[in-house]
């Protein structure tokens, strides 16, 4: 690909058709407030300081490019992942203007990469519509790295400004001339301020495979420069996508089954709003759908979710009724019926966003409900009365699915009324702590009662709980609802939890008010089944309980794999490298003989004292907390682990092998 040049890198994101003739200058600029703040509190800005705080960095580059592509200035998207963990972001679009910004007197380009709250994005002639509308992007990318260069490419000429935490080093330069327009951003991350700096190539691949999805006809490419081919080329992927939301449906249902040939697509324009969906039922039982705002995930929702809902329910039951396959049932058909098997991925184009809190996970237009409601019930309608035999293939599953729904709540009836039965409602399995406030409490999901019995005398009594769990649980990927309540399992661990299954109008939602425990932790073997063990329980907790993700809930155990003795000396070790380290450091002259090693198979090899000095007490365990970074990602993976496709489930365990038995 040849060098590329990149668009608006005010900061946040942006999108629109400029200020009427495309022109967009040091005037559109407008600065709200200084950058100091973030060097002292970057997680304000970023979110944190580990892993995802760093790829966020990334991600405000490169959604200000992606702001240039919507307003219809840049096509293509390159990123760079350098030798030394230094990330160059480069695209074609018009470039940050380099004009002299009247009011702050000095280029339009050191306002953008130094003042917090400065971009085009909050001139509605440069930016009609944007998802960083905090302005917040590329200068708190500068603030937090040690070093940053910007290279603008416009009217002919090559500007270029550098940058050290956050302050010019020098006034913008013009260094040459060019028949290119855009900018290309380079900066290394401030070691000083995150605890991570490696950069992920999966985490940041995921990202621009969903931007490309999102946004039909952009091309984005990524090169790991730190790995290459067997012909010496650094490792590189592109990410391009003529059919959008289409594709999309198709990558996430890979390894699912499909209900309909092909997935339901429905784009348009309703009250100046745009809105774009594209739907696929298969035979899987749990719902999957996605929303976005101008590119942003919102992962809780809001308005334009709920408008989906509304028009999906009203159409279908309305068509569903009219062809008279509803006569025979005997009780109500609800909104969760309509959704269970159910795919889709609804994306709109808002113009001043109201997101709940400054992480943009909900939106709170009210407009937007009706827009994306009208959308859903004219097409969806048009659909179904132009694809009859796949119109009643839906409805057949609705039914199918209200009359699980039905069975489910009587089993669901029956696990609360057992528990309340029993007095305390609680498992007989469960060894309860004596605290009763659930911040200060944790529970152990076991594997086995054997190694249940060893964390039952290892524990602290006083905030350590033990559940204790026999073989593996049902693979509630393949089950319907009624099944999941009647496996003993899991209505323990329910039990145990203390929160409620769910109600009649949501049969997932969680009362998280009654949770008894705000650790919740998965102990299995450092085996193979032990991976698989855990994964099941983390497919669970994603389908049924990702509230308790969502709010970092959900923690792995790590129990070490080998003791290391010498002599009167007893080390653990967590991994086979640590093992090789420590084998020469105890032998330091080569004689290995005289090192005894001891690897544990099982939780059930450890005595009680080796459990809670290893991996129970607070003060040197190490807990692995659950986070879902990419929630489409996440359901991909989740369907394609635990669902009946066999080659890329194998794919997938090969890929990941190196990294642990499983990668969670």
């Amino acid at each position: 690909m040849s060098e590329l040049t990149n668009g608006l890198h005010g900061n946040g994101n942006g999108n629109g058709n400029g200020n009427g003739n495309g022109n967009y200058t040091a005037e559109n600029i407008q600065v709200l407030e200084g950058l100091e703040a973030v060097r002292k509190r970057p997680a304000m800005y970023i979110g944190d300081i580990s892993e995802r705080g760093l790829h966020h960095l990334v991600y405000e580059v490169i959604d200000n490019s992606i702001d240039e592509a919507l307003a219809g200035y840049c096509s293509e998207i390159e990123v760079r992942i350098h030798p030394d963990n230094s990330i160059t972001v480069v695209d074609n679009g018009r470039g940050i203007p380099t004009d002299f910004h009247e009011k702050e007197q000095k280029s339009a380009l050191e306002v953008v990469m130094t003042v917090l709250h400065a971009g085009g994005k909050f001139d509605k002639g440069s930016y009609k519509v944007s998802g960083g509308l905090h302005g917040v992007g590329v200068s708190c990318v500068n603030a937090l790295s040690s070093y940053l260069k910007a290279e603008v490419y416009r009217d002919g000429k090559v500007f270029m400004q550098e940058y050290a935490f956050g302050k010019p080093k020098a006034d913008v330069l013009e260094i040459g001339t060019t028949q290119s327009t855009g900018t290309k951003i380079h900066f290394i991350p401030d070691n000083s301020i995150f605890t991570v700096t490696h950069f992920s190539i999966d985490i940041l691949s995921s990202r621009l495979r969903e931007l490309a999805y999102l946004n039909k006809g952009i091309r984005l490419t990524i090169f790991d420069e730190r790995e290459t081919d067997e012909q010496g080329h650094s490792v590189n992927e592109t990410f391009f996508s003529e059919n959008g939301l289409k594709d999309f449906i198709n990558y996430l249902d890979a390894n699912r089954e499909k209900l309909i040939p092909d997935p339901i697509y429905m784009e348009g324009e309703k009250n100046n709003i745009p809105v774009e969906i594209s739907m696929q039922y298969n035979t899987s039982f749990s719902e999957n759908i996605h929303s976005y705002v101008n590119n942003i995930n919102t992962h809780e929702g809001g308005t334009h979710l709920a408008g989906f809902r509304r028009g999906l329910t009203r159409t279908l039951k309305s068509y569903a009724e009219k062809s008279g396959m509803l006569a025979k049932l005997k009780f109500e058909i609800n909104g969760d019926d309509f959704r269970e098997g159910l795919t889709a991925i609804i994306s709109v184009k808002v113009q001043e966003p109201q997101f709940e809190g400054q992480t943009k996970t909900k939106l709170g237009n009210s407009e937007v409900m009706g827009a994306v409601d009208q959308q859903v019930s004219e097409m969806l309608f048009n659909y179904l009365e132009e694809n009859p035999r796949e119109a009643r293939t839906i409805v057949n599953k609705v039914i199918l699915a209200a009359t699980a729904r039905h069975a489910a709540r009587k089993a669901r009836e029956l696990v609360q009324r057992k528990g309340a039965l029993n007095g305390s409602g609680l498992p007989g399995k469960l060894a309860d702590c004596s605290e009763r406030d659930p911040a200060r409490c944790e529970i152990y999901l076991v594997e086995g009662d054997s190694a249940g019995g060893t964390a039952k005398q290892g524990r602290d009594r006083k905030f350590q709980a033990i559940l204790p769990l026999r073989g593996k649980i049902l693979n509630v990927e393949k089950a319907m609802q009624h099944k999941i309540f009647d496996s003993e399992e899991i209505k323990n661990i329910f039990q145990a939890l203390g929160v409620s299954i769910g109600t009649e109008e949501d049969s997932k939602a969680l009362n998280l008010e009654k949770l008894r425990y705000h650790k919740i932790i998965i102990m299995t073997d450092a085996d193979v089944d032990g991976s698989h063990i855990a994964t099941l329980i983390l497919t669970f907790f994603f389908r049924y309980m990702k509230e308790l993700i969502e709010n970092g809930y959900v923690y792995i155990a790590t129990p070490p794999l080998y003791l290391i003795k010498k002599g009167q000396e007893e080390r653990y070790c967590w991994s086979d490298e640590e093992r090789v380290l420590l084998v020469k450091e105890l032998a330091p002259n080569g004689n290995e003989s005289s090192v005894h090693i001891q690897r544990y198979k099982g939780l059930g090899e450890m005595n009680a004292e080796q459990l809670w000095s290893t991996t129970m007490n607070p003060e040197f365990r190490t807990l692995r907390q659950v986070t879902i970074e990419n929630g489409t990602e996440a359901d991909r993976i989740f369907s394609m682990l635990m669902g009946d496709e066999v080659p890329p489930r194998r794919e997938f365990i090969e890929k990941n092998a190196k990294y642990a038995n499983i990668d969670v």
